[in-house]
């Protein structure tokens, strides 16, 4: 497979839930029981995307936006209303169990872990349902500690991990049987700075080393911003964006700011491509759009007229650039 092959395709992919008005009180318990209140609530709607091997595809939006809706679809834990996705070219409502041999799944909310067994012990026993050969297994558990260090708490019954060794478990099983596609839901969360390193560290080596394609839904935007080359937005069901992660900042916030300290006092500061956003004594905050001037070209243009004594740039803030995309839709 070239890595321009899709992998994964939606086409006009929709998913529908009956929703059952609650009553309160025993009035309403009663109405709840002989003439409850039926509503369709669109949890996906009518969306269309391709994904190429070996991307890793950031799929956010807000809670109840249909992220995970469209990943249990794609796993074929929930069926389409209407509409289809095709997985390397099978559908997984139809054919289920051929995909699965080729896709990982980590719910970061949820374990695929044996909790009352050894780590050691749930791996063993996903060795025997995907049916792993012992070569490829050892091979891919030597690989997988080298990454992980799973080797640490391997013999330890799965209820005595803390989060972060369960979590560190749950990647590990995922990739026993070398997916060539791997779904992420919040695998970071709850975790602290240097797990979510290990996990980040983990998810760029099986997709430089493997090729391996990931989709990670996630609400902490350090793993978009550090992972992600591409970003599905989804709201209300419906995809708002698609594009790269400087594509979006482009759209979204063409401008960034120049602050920059100097020597004097006396400022009279123009300039034909850059707004003075404020002077503070022996500080100069710039506004200036990206497209029409680089940050060089600007600083050379103040050092001829001025001496430069500090300065530093900013860019818009990944949170701010979501949630100003998430307000306008």
């Amino acid at each position: 497979m070239s890595l321009s092959q899709t992998v994964i395709e939606a086409k006009d992919l929709c998913k529908e839930f009956v929703v059952t008005k609650k009553n309160s009180g025993i009035k309403g318990a009663f109405k709840n029981l002989f003439f409850a209140e039926k509503s369709i609530k669109k949890a996906v709607d009518n969306i269309n995307f391709k994904i190429n091997k070996g991307e890793i595809v950031g799929y956010i939006g807000p809670n109840g936006a249909g992220k995970s809706t469209t990943i249990k679809m794609m796993c074929g834990i929930l069926n389409p209303t209407s509409g289809e996705i095709m997985i390397n070219g099978l559908s997984p409502t139809e054919k289920r169990q051929e995909i699965v041999q080729d896709l990982g799944v980590v719910f970061g909310q949820r374990s695929q872990l044996y909790w009352d067994l050894r780590l050691g012990e749930s791996f063993e026993l996903l060795k025997r349902i995907y049916k792993i050969e012992n070569d490829k297994y050892q091979a891919n558990l030597i690989e997988l500690n080298k990454i992980l260090n799973i080797n640490d708490f391997i013999d330890k019954p799965v209820r005595q991990l803390s989060l972060g060794q369960r979590m560190r478990g749950d990647l590990a099983a995922a990739m026993l049987h070398s997916p060539s596609i791997i779904f992420l839901d919040e695998p970071t969360i709850g975790l602290d700075v240097d797990v979510k390193y290990s996990i980040r560290k983990f998810i760029k080596e099986i997709n430089e080393k493997y090729q391996t394609t990931v989709i990670l839904t996630t609400h902490d935007l350090d793993d978009v911003q550090s992972l992600c080359e591409r970003i599905i937005i989804i709201n209300d069901g419906k995809i708002v964006s698609d594009s790269s992660l400087d594509e979006l900042i482009e759209q979204t916030s063409p401008h960034r700011q120049l602050i920059v300290d100097l020597y004097t006092d006396n400022i009279e500061l123009e300039h034909p491509k850059a707004d003075i956003v404020k002077i503070e004594g022996q500080r100069v905050t710039l506004k200036f759009l990206k497209k029409e001037i680089s940050a060089s070209d600007l600083i050379s243009d103040i050092s001829k007229k001025y001496q430069i004594r500090d300065l530093s740039l900013e860019d818009a803030d990944i949170d701010d650039i979501i949630r100003k995309i998430y307000s306008n839709t």
